[in-house]
């Protein structure tokens, strides 16, 4: 046989001594908010056309991979696939660079029409969009193109470990 399935703690009923019904509530709220709320003062998360949408950097009025790769690990760990879907897609379509120096990697920064303001990479947004990849291989499975969620995140490795033998560009 295998290994047991192991059941997740939950710290918010262990320590604060909230019901599961109390947390769920709590963590649907705070999707609702973030994620579906009101456009000027809630939401971060921006739909963009049928398939795609951004994580808005309020502060600076622009889409970073950090936050974009944080939006993404909160969409697969509620197991809100649409969601991270939309947000992949505009990650790959606007941040990634297919060819040249930065070949695997992402622009960190970029207006929220997805044009990029600085080419430049961030190895948190890198490592992060590679570990919501494989989450969301392991809950959702793989599917086709961008969607082989775990093609894409040993695609991301590849470049990392490219540059850690010195045959790629870094930042």
């Amino acid at each position: 046989g295998g290994l047991a399935p192991v059941t997740p703690r939950n710290l918010f009923t262990e320590l604060l001594g909230k019901s599961p019904a109390e947390v769920q509530a709590k963590l649907d709220a705070a999707w609702q908010h973030q994620f579906h709320g009101d456009d000027a003062t809630q939401r971060l998360y921006y739909p963009v056309g049928d398939d795609q949408a951004y994580i808005a950097d309020i502060g600076n009025q622009d889409v970073r991979s950090e936050g974009m790769s944080y939006g993404l690990m909160l969409a697969v760990q509620l197991d809100r696939k649409a969601e991270f879907d939309r947000l992949w897609k505009w990650v790959k379509t606007h941040m990634y660079h297919a060819t040249g120096p930065r070949q695997g990697y992402f622009a960190w920064q970029c207006r929220f029409d997805g044009l990029q303001i600085d080419p430049g990479t961030a190895s948190d947004g890198e490592e992060w969009f590679t570990m919501a990849l494989f989450f969301a291989a392991h809950r959702w499975g793989n599917g086709e193109g961008i969607f082989n969620y775990e093609a894409e995140a040993q695609a991301l490795l590849q470049a990392m470990r490219r540059d850690q033998r010195g045959d790629g560009v870094t930042a």
